[in-house]
C-alpha cells in the first residue's frame, strides 16, 4: 500500500495520541466516531467504528499496557491490544461505561498508575479498571475542564478550564480505592492557558521530580517544577521563555510572522535520537552539525522549539530544571534558523487556524526525530529529520521531511471520480461534502495530497472535474453549479438553473479540439435521452470574462439537444478514462472517443461520442456501437474510453466483460452470493492494455486483459492481484478509482487506501512469466499487464500455431531452423531477439508458396544448412530447449514450444502425401495426443476446427491410416470419438469399414470378449448375423440363450420388432443407455436410437455415425438431427466450425460459406425455440472464441471451391466481409500476431463486386445469364460448377472440373429445388 488517507481529525485538543508500547510507536487519533490506529506514517493498523456515538471527543494510550481509551458524549470505551499469531497487533473492546450523571460530556482523558483512568468534562473522575470499571474518585468543577492530564507517576494533576487563566495543581495525598485524597493549588498565568506538557521520565519507573510546561496567550513558555517543598504552591515558577522574542528578524527586508507555536522535546527523546544519529554516522566522521548536538546532549537538556507560520525556528536548551541555584546558563540558545517550512493556510476560519505539535524518537531508518502536527484544518502530518540535520545551526533546506498527511472524511465516502488525466479526484459523501485530492511527486513516488474541499448547501447528483483539475461542476437535481477549487476551501463560482423532462442521470465533459484552455463544455442527459449543455468560461489570473454589469460570467446554457434513442432506458454514464490522451481531432466518426456508455432494461448497451458545433450552437452526437449482451437488468456497469465494458447482473455476483468495437464477450465469472459486486473501475497501460477493478464489500480484484488464444479455448482475462481492507476497516468499500500513474485509490468509510502498482515477486503469475526483478522485491503492474499481451515473440507456440492454420508452413520452418541456429552456441546471459534479427517483410511480403528451400525469400543464410525442420534438427533444438530458458516464454509456454517442435517434424515426414488440410490436421491432432499423454490436455477430443480441416482434406485415406497407428492399430469408440474420424470421413465405405474395425476392437478389448461391448455397432452396420456368431462363443455370459432366441428371430415382422422395443425400455430403466440403443436399432427404431444418444448418453458424435452408418448421409434422420439439434446447438454456442460443417453435410454449401461470417442464428429458420428469437442466444453465442481467425483460412478456401459456395460469399454484404477482415485483424493483434494482421490486410482479395440485381427477371431466366467465376480475380478455372441442374449455365459457359452427366448423381428422392434453395446435388 502507497499511502493511507484514514479520515480527518477531529479538532479537538484531545484528538491525537501516541506512546511507545513493547517497543512499537502507536498513534491514534479520531476522525468522525472512528478510532484509528497506526505504526507509522503509511502503516495503518486497525480502524474501529465506535457506533454507539456520533461523534468522539478524546482519545490517549497507556504507555504501560497499550490500552486505548477514548470517549465520546457521556461514554467511555477501553480497547485492549492483542496480537495474532505474533504478526499483527489489533485491539478489542474491553469495557464500556459511562458516568453516573446523564448527559455528563467528557471531554478529556488521560491514564494514572495502574488500572486508573482519569476523566474530566463539567467534573474530574477516576475510574478503577481491573475487573469492572467502578468509580473511586469524582470532583465537580467550576468550569468545564479544557486539560486534565496525569504527571508521568500518577502524583500530580493538573487541569485548567476553558478561557481560564489559572492552572490546578492536584497533589494525591493517599493511593487506594477506596482512600483517594487530592490537595488543591493554582498556577496564576496572565492570559488564558493554550497548552500544558508534563515531563516524561526516560522510563516509566523512573522516580524524577515532575516538571510542567505551560503555553498562555501572552505567547510565553512557563517552566513549573519542585523547587521549595515547604512553599504554599506544590509547583513554582522556575523559567520562562518569551515566544515572540525569541524569533527576530536578521534581515529587517523579511518579514516575520505574527503567530508562534512552541512543543517540547523532552530529554530522553532528544538524548535517544542523538544517540541514533551517532550510531548512523559512524563513518562520518567530518559533521560539525552532529558534533554540535553531541556537546548539546551531553547536558542531557529538554528542548523547547518555537516556530512561527513563515519557516523561522529558535530553539532553546533547559538544563538542570528545578535546581534552586539557577545560572543563567541553565536556559542556552540551539539554534536560529529559518526555512523550517509547515503546511500552515493562510486565511483558514478562526477555528481551524490552531496547531498542536508532539515530538517523539523516530523508529524508521531514514531519520531519528519524528513531529506529529496536528492542523485543526482537518489534517495530521508526519514529519521526519535527523536529529543533527533539524538542529544544524547552519543555513540549509529541507530540515523536515513529510512522510505522510492523514485527513480525509468524517462520514463515509459515496463516490470517487477523477478528471479526465487522473491527476486530480474529488471524494463524496452523503452529506454533501467533497474532498479535492491533487496527485503529487515525492521521492519515494508519488503521493496524494488535499487541495481543497467543499460544502454545498444543495444535494449533490453528480460530480465532474473540470480545467485541468482546478474547478469542479456538481449537477445538482434541478440546477448545475461550478465550483472554484483551486482554494483551500472552494468557492462557488456560478449556479444555473435548468429543466428537464426527466430525471438527469449524469454529467458528462465534452471534449474538444479547441485549444483554448479557459472554455469547457459539459452536458447532462435524461432517462428520456434527452439533456442540456452549458458553455463554461473558466476564470483565470489573468483573464475574467464579464457582462455589461461588471459581474463575471461563468456558466450558460448553450444548447438543449436528443440523442434520437427511443428505448427502455435504464442508465446512462460517463465512461473511464483510459490510455493515453491522445489530441482530439474535431471529427465525429467511429474513430471518435466513447464519452458515455448506456443501457437498457433488456440488456442492450450503446456508447455514445459527441462533438460540439460552436458555429450553430449545437451538440451532436454519434452512436459508436450497440451490443445486445442478453443481460437482464443490469445493475452494474462501467465502460472504457478505448471500448471495454463491465456488467454486472442484477443480482451483482455475475461479471461479463465486452468489446464493445466488435460486440463479443470476453470474460464472465459467477461470483459466491458472499461476494456482491459494488464497484468496477477501469485503466490500462500506456500501450492501451486494460485492466479492470472489481469491488467487494471489503475486497477489490485485479483483472488483466490476455492474449486471446483459441487453440486451447484459454481465458482471455485473469486475476494478476487482490487487495483485502477487511484488516483495516470493518467498513465495505464505497468506491474506487484510478489515478494516472496506475495507483489505486479505494475509499471505505471516510478512510482512502492508495495502493501501489507493486506487485510481489513471489505471486504466481509473476513467477511464471519470469518477469525480471533485478533484485527488487516487487515488479510493476504495468510490466506484468504488458508481458500478459503485447505482441509475441515468432518462436512463440501460439504465433506458430497461426502460421500453420494460416498456411505458412514454409515460414514455421523457417523461423524454427533460425531458432535452432541462435541456440547452438546460446548461453545465459544473451540476449535473444524477439524476431531473430529477421527481416520483418519475410513475415508479410509475399504468400507462403513453394518449399522452404526453394523459395527465395528464405534463401538467407551463407552456409548449405537445410531450411526444413526435419526429425532430426527437433531432436537438437529440443535438447537445447531443455537446457536453456527462453526469457520471452513462460515455462508452460517453452513446453508447448517443444511439443510444436516435434509435431511440425512428424508432420514434415508426411508432407509430401497430403494436403494443407490434412497437414493442419495431423499436426494439432498429434499435439492434442501429446498434450494428453503429459496430462495437461484441456478437452478429451480434438475440436470441431480441426474435424473441419480433415472433413475438407483431399488425404484422407492417409489420415485415416495416421490416426489408426496413433493408437496402435486399436481404434475404440473413444479413440473414434477423440480424433472425431466419423465426423471427418466423406466416403461411406470408408466409415462403414472403419465403424467396423470400431466394433471388432470393443469386443476385443477385454479377455472375456463380451458381444454387448459392440452390438450398438454392428447393429448400426445392419450386420446382425456377425453379432449371432460372436454371442454363439459367449457361453460364459448368462445372457447368452435369451439373446440368441431372440436374435434368431426376423426383425422384418412387427412381433419382433415389439419384443426388441419392449427390451429396449427395460434396459433403459436400468439405465443402460447403449445396449439399449442396440435394441432400439434392432427394432428399426434410428430417431430412438438416436435420441438416447444425443439426450442421455450425451454423445452426438457416436448418434450421427449411427445415423451415417445406419441409414446413409441422405436419409431424413440427419437431416433432422442436423437441422433440429446440431445447427441449433451451434448457433446457441457460436460455434461456427460446426455450423459449417453441418450445413456442408446438408448439401447446403452455401449456408456452410456464409456462416463463417454471418451470425448463425440468422442463416436458421425462425422458430419459438430457436436461438435466433428473442433471449434465446446464450452467452457463450457472444463469447470472442466463436470468432476464431483461422475461420478466415477456410472462407478463403471455401469460398472458391464451388459454384455454390461462391454464390454463398456473394449472399454475404461488402460491408460484412470488410468487417470480418478488420475483425480478424484485431484479433490477431490481441493474440499478439501483429505481424499475421499486417499480412493479412495486405493480400486479402475481396470479390470483384457483387452480382447484378436479378429481381426483375422472369422465374425462368433467374440466375441464367451470371456466372459467379467471373467474380474471382483469379484461379476460376478450378471452381467445381456443383449448382443444381435446373441452375447449370449456359452452353457457352464450360468448365473442364464441371461432371458431365451431373444429373444421375441427384438422390432417389430429390426434388426441384426453389430459388431459394440450392442443394448440392454431388455429395461428397
Amino acid at each position: 500500500m502507497r499511502a493511507v488517507l484514514p479520515g480527518r481529525p477531529q479538532p479537538k485538543l484531545q484528538a491525537l495520541s501516541t506512546a511507545s508500547w513493547d517497543g512499537l510507536r502507536i498513534v491514534a487519533y479520531i476522525s468522525g466516531h472512528a478510532l484509528i490506529i497506526l505504526r507509522g506514517a503509511q502503516e495503518l493498523l486497525q480502524t474501529i467504528y465506535v457506533n454507539e456515538t456520533e461523534l468522539l471527543e478524546a482519545v490517549t494510550i497507556d504507555e504501560a499496557t497499550g490500552r486505548i481509551a477514548v470517549c465520546g458524549g457521556s461514554d467511555i470505551f477501553i480497547y485492549h491490544p492483542y496480537w495474532i499469531k505474533r504478526e499483527t497487533l489489533k485491539w478489542s473492546l474491553a469495557h464500556t461505561f459511562r458516568g453516573e450523571k446523564d448527559g455528563e460530556i467528557i471531554q478529556t482523558l488521560s491514564w494514572g498508575c495502574t488500572d486508573e483512568l482519569l476523566t474530566g468534562g463539567s467534573s474530574l473522575m477516576i475510574w478503577l479498571l481491573s475487573n469492572t470499571p467502578q468509580l473511586a474518585w469524582e470532583k465537580r468543577l467550576a468550569n468545564l475542564v479544557k486539560f486534565a492530564q496525569f504527571s508521568p507517576d500518577a502524583e500530580l494533576i493538573a487541569t485548567t478550564g476553558y478561557y481560564d487563566r489559572l492552572v490546578k495543581i492536584w497533589r494525591r495525598l493517599a493511593f487506594g480505592a477506596g482512600n483517594i485524597r487530592f490537595e488543591v493549588s493554582y498556577l496564576p498565568h496572565p492570559a488564558a492557558v493554550t497548552g500544558v506538557h508534563w515531563r516524561k521520565p526516560y522510563h516509566r519507573d523512573q522516580s524524577i521530580e515532575n516538571i510542567l510546561y505551560t503555553i498562555c496567550a501572552d505567547q510565553m513558555i512557563r517552566v513549573w517544577t519542585v523547587m521549595d517543598h515547604q512553599a504554599p504552591s506544590i509547583l513554582q515558577l522556575w523559567a520562562e521563555i518569551d515566544m515572540h522574542a525569541s524569533i527576530q528578524p536578521r534581515d529587517a527586508l523579511k518579514a516575520y510572522g505574527d503567530r508562534r507555536y512552541g512543543f517540547i522535546i523532552d530529554s530522553r527523546d532528544f538524548c535517544a535520537a542523538t544517540e541514533r544519529a551517532v550510531q548512523q554516522n559512524a563513518d562520518n566522521k567530518d559533521n560539525p552539525a552532529l558534533e554540535h548536538i553531541i556537546e548539546v546532549a551531553r547536558k542531557s537538556p529538554e528542548i523547547c522549539v518555537i516556530i512561527d507560520d513563515r519557516g523561522y525556528v529558535s530553539a532553546w536548551g533547559l538544563e538542570n530544571i528545578g535546581c534552586k541555584a539557577k545560572s543563567p546558563s541553565d536556559i542556552f540558545n540551539i539554534l536560529h534558523v529559518e526555512g523550517l517550512n509547515f503546511s500552515f493556510v493562510p486565511e483558514v476560519a478562526p477555528e481551524e487556524d490552531y496547531a498542536q505539535f508532539s515530538a517523539f524518537t523516530s523508529s524508521t531508518s531514514e531519520g531519528s526525530l519524528a513531529l506529529l502536527v496536528h492542523y485543526f484544518d482537518g489534517r495530521i502530518e508526519w514529519l521526519d529529520s535527523k536529529v543533527d540535520t533539524f538542529f544544524d545551526p547552519t543555513p540549509r533546506q529541507n530540515r523536515l521531511t513529510s512522510r505522510g498527511t492523514w485527513s480525509g472524511h468524517t462520514a463515509p465516502i459515496k463516490k470517487i471520480v477523477r478528471n479526465a488525466s487522473g491527476h486530480v479526484l474529488v471524494s463524496r459523501t452523503d452529506d454533501n461534502n467533497a474532498m479535492i485530492w491533487r496527485q503529487k511527486s515525492h521521492n519515494a513516488g508519488s503521493v496524494l495530497v488535499r487541495q481543497s474541499s467543499m460544502f454545498s448547501d444543495e444535494h449533490i447528483h453528480r460530480t465532474c472535474v473540470i480545467g485541468n483539475g482546478k474547478f469542479l461542476v456538481n449537477l445538482h437535481h434541478e440546477s448545475i453549479s461550478l465550483w472554484d477549487v483551486r482554494p483551500f476551501h472552494a468557492e462557488r463560482l456560478a449556479l444555473c438553473s435548468f429543466q428537464l423532462s426527466s430525471k438527469p442521470l449524469c454529467v458528462l465533459l465534452i471534449p474538444t479540439a479547441d485549444r483554448n484552455v479557459d472554455l469547457a463544455y459539459v452536458a447532462t442527459v435524461g432517462a428520456d435521452m434527452k439533456g442540456v449543455a452549458w458553455e463554461i468560461h473558466l476564470p483565470s489570473n489573468d483573464n475574467q470574462m464579464s457582462n455589461a454589469n461588471g459581474s463575471y460570467v461563468h456558466l450558460r446554457e448553450f444548447c438543449k439537444f436528443s440523442l434520437g434513442l427511443e428505448d427502455d432506458i435504464s442508465y446512462i454514464l460517463p465512461v473511464d478514462p483510459a490510455g493515453q490522451q491522445t489530441k482530439i481531432s474535431g471529427f465525429l466518426d467511429l474513430f471518435a472517443a466513447d464519452i458515455a456508455l448506456s443501457y437498457t432494461f433488456r440488456g442492450t448497451i450503446h456508447t455514445w461520442a459527441a462533438k460540439v458545433d460552436r458555429d450553430n450552437s449545437k451538440m451532436d452526437w454519434l452512436l459508436t456501437s450497440t451490443v445486445e449482451t442478453g443481460i437482464m437488468n443490469i445493475s452494474l456497469a462501467s465502460g472504457s474510453s478505448i471500448r471495454k465494458a463491465a456488467l454486472v447482473d442484477e443480482d451483482r455476483t455475475h461479471l461479463t466483460i465486452w468489446d464493445t468495437s466488435c460486440g463479443q464477450l470476453e470474460f464472465e465469472e459467477h461470483f459466491s452470493p458472499c461476494d456482491i459486486i459494488r464497484d468496477l473501475d477501469w485503466t490500462s497501460t500506456p500501450d492501451m492494455q486494460s485492466i479492470l477493478a472489481v469491488g467487494f464489500p471489503h475486497k477489490v480484484i485485479l483483472l488483466s486483459q490476455l492474449r486471446y488464444d483459441y487453440l486451447d479455448s484459454g481465458p482471455s482475462w485473469t486475476q494478476i492481484r487482490e487487495i483485502w481492507i477487511r484488516d483495516l476497516t470493518p467498513h465495505p468499500i464505497g468506491d474506487s478509482c484510478w489515478l494516472s500513474n496506475g495507483n489505486l485509490v479505494v475509499g471505505a468509510g471516510n478512510q482512502l487506501f492508495v495502493y501501489d502498482k507493486q506487485i510481489e515477486i513471489n505471486n504466481r503469475l509473476v513467477t511464471e512469466l519470469r518477469i525480471p526483478s533485478y533484485g527488487n522485491l516487487f515488479v510493476d503492474l504495468f510490466d506484468v499487464v504488458s508481458r500478459l499481451n503485447g505482441p509475441l515473440p515468432v518462436f512463440h507456440p501460439q504465433f506458430l500455431a497461426q502460421c500453420i492454420l494460416g498456411g505458412k508452413m514454409n515460414l514455421v520452418h523457417y523461423i524454427l531452423t533460425c531458432l535452432h541456429k541462435k541456440l547452438k552456441f546460446y548461453v545465459d546471459g544473451d540476449e535473444l531477439d524477439s524476431f531473430l534479427e529477421l527481416p520483418l517483410e519475410n513475415f508479410y511480403r509475399d504468400p507462403d508458396v513453394g518449399a522452404p528451400s526453394s523459395c527465395p525469400l528464405f534463401n538467407f543464410s551463407a552456409d548449405n544448412e537445410s531450411l526444413t525442420l526435419d526429425e532430426n534438427i527437433a531432436a537438437i533444438l529440443n535438447g537445447n530447449l531443455t537446457r536453456v530458458t527462453l526469457p520471452q516464454l513462460s515455462s508452460q509456454e517453452q513446453f508447448r514450444l517443444v511439443d510444436t517442435i516435434e509435431c511440425v517434424a512428424t508432420v514434415e515426414k508426411h508432407r509430401r502425401s497430403m494436403d494443407d488440410n490434412a497437414a493442419r490436421y495431423l499436426l494439432f491432432f498429434r499435439q492434442h495426443m501429446l498434450r494428453r499423454s503429459q496430462g495437461v490436455a484441456h478437452s478429451d477430443r480434438v475440436t470441431w476446427r480441426e474435424i473441419i480441416w480433415a472433413f475438407h482434406s483431399g488425404s484422407q485415406d492417409i489420415l485415416i491410416d495416421l490416426v489408426s497407428r496413433q493408437f496402435n492399430g486399436k481404434m475404440l469408440w473413444k479413440s473414434a470419438r477423440e480424433s472425431g474420424i466419423f465426423m471427418w470421413l466423406s466416403d461411406a465405405t470408408a466409415l462403414r469399414a472403419q465403424l467396423e474395425i470400431v466394433a471388432r476392437n470393443e469386443y476385443m478389448k477385454t479377455e472375456e470378449k463380451n458381444p454387448i461391448d459392440c452390438s450398438l455397432y454392428y447393429l448400426a452396420l445392419r450386420k446382425k448375423n456377425i453379432l449371432q456368431g460372436l454371442w454363439r462363443m459367449a457361453s460364459w455370459h448368462p445372457e447368452q440363450s435369451a439373446i440368441l432366441r431372440l436374435l434368431a428371430n426376423n426383425f422384418q415382422e412387427p412381433r419382433w420388432r415389439t419384443a426388441a422395443l419392449k427390451n429396449a425400455y427395460v434396459l433403459l430403466g436400468k439405465r443402460r443407455f447403449e445396449y439399449a440403443v442396440a435394441f432400439f436399432l434392432l427394432a428399426d427404431h434410428l430417431r430412438d436410437a438416436v435420441d438416447i444418444c444425443i439426450n442421455k448418453i450425451g454423445d452426438i458424435q457416436l448418434a450421427i455415425t449411427i445415423i451415417r452408418a445406419y441409414e446413409g448421409d441422405d436419409g431424413p434422420t440427419l437431416r433432422e438431427v442436423l437441422e433440429e439439434r446440431v445447427l441449433v446447438d451451434a448457433a446457441s454456442e457460436g460455434n461456427r466450425w460446426l455450423a459449417s460443417w453441418a450445413f456442408w453435410m446438408l448439401n447446403r454449401r452455401d449456408m456452410a460459406v456464409r456462416s463463417l461470417i454471418s451470425p448463425i442464428e440468422t442463416l436458421l429458420p425462425p422458430t419459438p425455440a430457436s436461438p435466433g428469437s428473442p433471449g434465446m442466444i446464450g452467452l457463450q453465442a457472444k463469447s470472442y472464441l466463436s470468432n476464431d481467425p483461422a475461420l478466415i483460412v477456410l472462407y478463403k478456401q471455401l469460398r472458391e471451391k464451388t459454384l455454390q459456395t461462391l454464390k454463398g460469399a456473394t449472399r454475404i454484404p461488402p460491408v460484412a466481409e470488410w468487417s470480418f477482415i478488420l475483425r480478424n485483424a484485431r484479433l490477431y493483434d490481441r493474440m499478439g500476431c501483429d505481424l499475421l494482421a499486417l499480412d493479412l490486410v495486405c493480400h486479402w482479395e475481396f470479390l470483384r463486386g457483387p452480382p447484378p440485381s436479378t429481381k426483375s427477371l422472369p422465374l425462368g431466366l433467374e440466375k441464367t445469364e451470371l456466372d459467379y467465376r467471373n467474380l474471382l480475380k483469379r484461379r476460376s478455372s478450378l471452381v467445381v460448377a456443383d449448382m443444381p441442374a435446373s441452375f447449370s449455365f449456359s452452353k457457352d459457359v464450360k468448365s473442364p472440373t464441371t461432371p458431365q452427366k451431373a444429373t444421375h448423381l441427384k438422390p432417389p428422392v430429390f426434388e426441384e429445388p426453389d430459388v431459394n434453395s440450392l442443394l448440392d446435388s454431388f455429395g461428397f
